[in-house]
């Protein structure tokens, strides 16, 4: 009994410091921070729809490219397959609210292009919300599957263009910036704000280890 409380505690030991002991518990996102984004793309009539979605991250592959994974039956996901563009604007607080009625709303079943004030792409022809402070506008260049029915698939985008507010781009540091931007993530269910406090630079540590 002693020997395996001992163990317990020894798990996650490190250099005399003593941790909690480790326990294994469902899978789940929770302590994994997301950014999340609005897709947009337009319908076959031209109105602009928009699904908010946080599976998303970045790979290097000749640049850098935007990964998108869509897991279900959506408008977004019939309209990239149509058309292979989109656009990813990351949702700051401003825009939540708008966000969060276009991801609790299905595109089949709700017109949700009078929710969000648009504008069209500098390069691509996909929509692109006046509220965001950034969008990608995207190309597909690789697409996934990930089961057999072809249901679940991710996207590996090429980047054709940038958009973001111009107040965004002056001199400003870029802790400045990020507050004037005000990002929300998703963890777990929840929506949070980033704090815009850097906790250091790449590599300042590197050395004191």
């Amino acid at each position: 009994m002693f020997g395996a409380k001992r163990k317990a505690l020894l798990i996650g030991e490190r250099k005399g410091d003593m941790h909690m002991a480790k326990v294994s518990v469902p899978v789940s996102n929770e302590f994994c921070p997301q950014c999340l984004y609005l897709y947009g793309t337009y319908k076959e009539n031209g109105e602009p729809n928009y699904g908010v979605f946080c599976w998303a991250t970045y790979c290097w592959d000749e640049g850098l490219k935007f990964v998108a994974c869509i897991g279900e039956n959506k408008l977004t996901r019939d309209r990239i397959r149509a058309t292979g563009i989109f656009s990813a604007s990351v949702v700051n607080e401003a825009l939540l609210p708008a966000a969060d009625y276009c991801g609790n709303h299905p595109g089949y079943d709700f017109d949700k292009s009078k929710e969000i004030p648009s504008v069209k792409g500098a390069v691509l022809d996909v929509p692109v919300p006046v509220s965001s402070p950034w969008t990608f506008e995207l190309e597909v260049d690789k697409t996934l599957h990930l089961d057999e029915r072809n249901e679940s698939e991710i996207y590996i985008c090429k980047i054709r263009n940038v958009l973001t507010e111009e107040g965004l781009t002056d001199g400003r540091s870029f802790e400045e910036r990020l507050k004037e931007a005000a990002p929300v993530i998703a963890l777990s269910t929840k929506y949070f704000p980033v704090k815009p406090e850097a906790l250091g630079d790449w590599g300042q540590w590197k050395d004191k280890h």
